[in-house]
């Protein structure tokens, strides 16, 4: 079979419009996690997907969910390959991505932390951030818990215009 370049733009197409589970807002490819597409000499469509951390519970979902879009679309054979390597990380959500989540009413994450190659530093007490709200602007805001309905999320409350709201931390 004669793979061409038709063939993977459009399989792209289709796998880029998958929702993730979690933030049903973005698309995979908004999250940054649809890592590739591509269609082999004989015709299956190998898609791979980085989790957001190791343990993501939506990964078994996003994996059925490109698969079923992609075979939907007319695609018999597909492989959903996880890449584990470089990991993902929030600097890897789309511009778009960042501004569906403000619009949605969560603050989207700054820049991810660096580290130098090495050994990680220990730090015990959490960083300080500065979180604006995504509703009036305000960087009037305090973080009332580390984790939210996700674990890759924070519950903060703008102390401007009194509203909770979820904020992506950086990762």
């Amino acid at each position: 079979m004669v793979t061409t370049l038709t063939d993977v733009r459009h399989a792209r197409r289709v796998a880029e419009q998958v929702p993730d589970p979690e933030l049903p807002m973005l698309t995979l490819a908004d999250l940054g996690v649809l890592r590739d597409v591509e269609v082999t000499g004989d015709g299956t469509v190998v898609a791979s997907l980085t989790p957001t951390y190791s343990g993501c519970p939506a990964m078994a979902e996003m994996r059925a969910d490109v698969a079923a879009r992609l075979r939907e679309a007319g695609y018999a054979r597909v492989e959903i390959r996880t890449v584990l390597n470089p990991p993902w990380t929030t600097d890897w959500i789309t511009p778009q991505g960042r501004r569906k989540l403000a619009e949605h009413g969560i603050a989207p994450p700054g820049a991810a932390p660096r580290h130098p190659a090495g050994p990680v530093p220990l730090v015990l007490s959490p960083p300080r951030r500065t979180v604006a709200c995504p509703r009036c602007g305000s960087a009037d805001t305090e973080e009332t818990s580390r984790f939210a309905a996700t674990s890759c999320k924070a519950l903060w409350r703008c102390l401007t215009c009194r509203e909770p709201f979820e904020y992506v931390k950086e990762i």
